[in-house]
C-alpha cells in the first residue's frame, strides 16, 4: 500500500500567484499539482499544518494537510559550503580578516584536525542547514597534500561517513578542492584515489596558483579521465585582470563539458569594466558554465586592501541571470577563519543577494527565492521541483509571499525530504493577554504583504 500525502491550500509564489494548489504525493514523489478555483474547505480528516505536530503516519497511509494558504518552495539547495572548516573559529583566528591569513591560518592546524573533530563539524552544520529547509548541500573540502596523503584522505573519509549517515535527509555532494599551490602528480593520484572512493567531482582555486592555466588543464584532464563534474573557485578576487573564467569556460568549451562546470565567486567580474566583464559573462553563458555567488563571505572578505572607495567583491548577479547563466547563492563558510558569521539558513543567503545585488523590484525578489531553488538545481545536477514526477522534496514556510519571506525571514517552517516531514515548526508563542494578540492579528490584516505588489 503506497503512504500519500495531500496537502489542500498550498500558495506557490514560483508558480502562480493568483491562485493556491492542492498537491498529492505518493511513496515521496509528487503525482498531482492541481489549481484550485479558490480557497478549499478541507475534508474533517484533514489537519491543519499550523497545528500539527510533525507526526507522520504509519507506513502505508495518508497524511491530509491544510497548508492555509502559506507560502510552498521546492526544498533549497545549497551549492557552495564548507562543512570540514565550519565552527572552527575559536581553534583557527583570523586578525586581519583577509582571505590570505584565513588561508595560511587554517592550512597550518590542518594536520591536528582528528577525524572525529571533522565529522563533527561537518555533521553540525549539515544538520543546521537541513532544519532550515536545504536538503541538497555541496560542499568543498580541504584536501591538503602536502600535510601527506593520509591528512588528506583523512577529510574525504569523515566526509563520506557523514554522507552516508545524512543519506536519508539530505543529498550532500563532495568536491575535494585540489592544491593549487604544487598540483603535482602525486596530487592528481591522491585526488583520483578520492574518487574511486565515492567523492562526487573535483574543486580547487586555480587563479591562487603562480600558473593557472595549466593546473586547470589538469584537472579537466582527471575529469575526463573520471567522467565528473567540475567546481571551482574562480577569481575570488579584487584585481581585475585575474580572469580564469574565461579559461575555464573555453576548457568547458573544449571538453563538451556543459552543465558539469561550476565557477564560485567571480568577485574579480565586479571588479573591472564594463567592456572587459561583458565577453567573459557570454563565454560562461555559452560555454553553460554554472555560476554560484556567495554574499555573505566576500562582503566580509573582499576589500581589506582599498582605502576608499572599498569595492565589496559580490560578483555582477544580474548581468549573469540576463545572460542566461544560472547563477546560484549560497552559504561558502560557517563559522570559521574565513567567515566568522552565517548559520546554513538560505532564505538569509536570498536576502543578503538581494541587499548586495541591488535586487528589490518585486521581479528580483523572486529571482532572489529562485537563486536558492531552480537555479541551483541546473547548477548542481539534480532534477527539484514541485512537479508531478519529482520527488517531495519542499519547505512550507510561516509567510505569504516573497515579499513577506524576505522580510519577515520566518523561523517557522516544515521541512519535507521524499514526502517525510524532517522539521515541524513549533506552535507560535501565545501573547500573554488577548488585547495585544487582537491587536496584532488586526494589525496584519489590514497591512498585507500583498497590497500595492505590481
Amino acid at each position: 500500500m503506497k503512504s500519500v500525502l495531500k496537502i489542500v491550500n498550498a500558495a506557490l509564489p514560483l508558480r502562480d500567484e493568483s491562485a493556491l494548489f492542492t498537491l498529492s504525493a505518493e511513496d515521496g514523489i509528487w503525482t498531482a499539482v492541481e489549481r484550485q478555483a479558490g480557497a478549499v474547505e478541507p475534508s474533517p480528516a484533514t489537519m491543519t499544518i499550523d497545528g500539527w505536530n510533525g507526526a507522520m503516519p504509519a507506513e502505508g497511509g495518508a497524511l491530509l494537510l491544510d497548508a492555509g494558504a502559506l507560502a510552498t518552495l521546492p526544498a533549497f539547495i545549497d551549492a557552495h559550503m564548507h562543512l570540514d572548516k565550519a565552527f572552527s573559529l575559536p581553534k583557527v583566528g583570523n586578525v586581519t580578516g583577509t582571505l590570505e591569513e584565513a588561508v595560511r591560518n587554517y592550512s597550518a592546524l590542518v594536520p591536528g584536525f582528528t577525524k572525529d573533530e571533522l565529522k563533527a563539524r561537518m555533521m553540525r552544520a549539515a544538520l543546521q542547514a537541513i532544519s532550515f529547509g536545504s536538503t541538497t548541500l555541496r560542499t568543498h573540502l580541504d584536501f591538503h597534500v602536502r600535510h601527506g596523503k593520509e591528512v588528506a584522505l583523512r577529510t574525504i573519509e569523515a566526509a563520506l561517513e557523514v554522507r552516508e549517515a545524512l543519506a536519508p535527509y539530505a543529498t550532500i555532494q563532495l568536491f575535494p578542492m585540489l592544491p593549487y599551490y604544487d598540483l603535482t602528480e602525486e596530487a592528481l593520484d591522491t585526488a583520483a584515489e578520492a574518487l574511486r572512493m565515492g567523492v562526487t567531482g573535483l574543486g580547487g582555486a586555480p587563479h591562487l596558483s603562480p600558473e593557472p592555466k595549466p593546473d586547470i588543464d589538469r584537472v579537466f584532464e582527471l575529469a575526463e579521465k573520471h567522467d565528473c563534474p567540475i567546481d571551482l573557485h574562480a577569481d575570488e578576487s579584487d584585481n581585475p585582470n585575474i580572469r580564469t573564467a574565461a579559461y575555464i569556460a573555453r576548457k568547458t568549451l573544449d571538453y563538451g563539458w556543459s552543465g558539469r562546470v561550476t565557477a564560485g565567486h567571480l568577485c574579480s567580474l565586479a571588479a573591472m569594466a564594463d567592456e572587459d566583464a561583458r565577453p567573459i559573462i557570454s563565454l560562461l553563458a555559452e560555454a553553460g558554465v554554472g555560476a554560484v555567488t556567495l554574499p555573505g563571505a566576500n562582503l566580509y572578505l573582499q576589500g581589506r586592501h582599498d582605502r576608499f572607495p572599498v569595492r565589496r567583491g559580490v560578483t555582477r548577479v544580474k548581468e549573469l541571470l540576463a545572460a542566461g547563466v544560472p547563477v546560484a547563492a549560497a552559504s561558502d563558510n560557517i563559522h570559521d577563519p574565513f567567515h566568522p558569521f552565517g548559520r546554513g539558513d538560505l532564505l538569509l543567503i536570498g536576502l543578503v543577494t538581494a541587499y548586495a545585488a541591488h535586487m528589490g523590484s518585486p521581479a528580483d525578489i523572486r529571482e532572489a527565492l529562485r537563486m536558492i531553488t531552480d537555479y541551483p538545481a541546473a547548477v548542481v545536477g539534480v532534477r527539484s521541483g514541485i512537479e508531478p514526477g519529482l520527488a517531495a522534496d519542499f519547505v512550507v514556510l510561516d509567510a505569504a509571499t516573497p515579499e513577506e519571506l524576505l522580510t519577515m525571514l520566518p523561523e517557522r517552517r516544515w521541512v519535507w525530504r521524499r514526502g517525510r516531514c524532517l522539521r515541524a515548526a513549533a506552535p507560535r508563542a501565545e501573547w500573554n493577554g488577548g488585547a495585544l494578540q487582537s491587536y496584532w492579528e488586526d494589525a496584519c490584516e489590514r497591512v498585507s504583504f500583498r497590497q500595492g505588489r505590481d
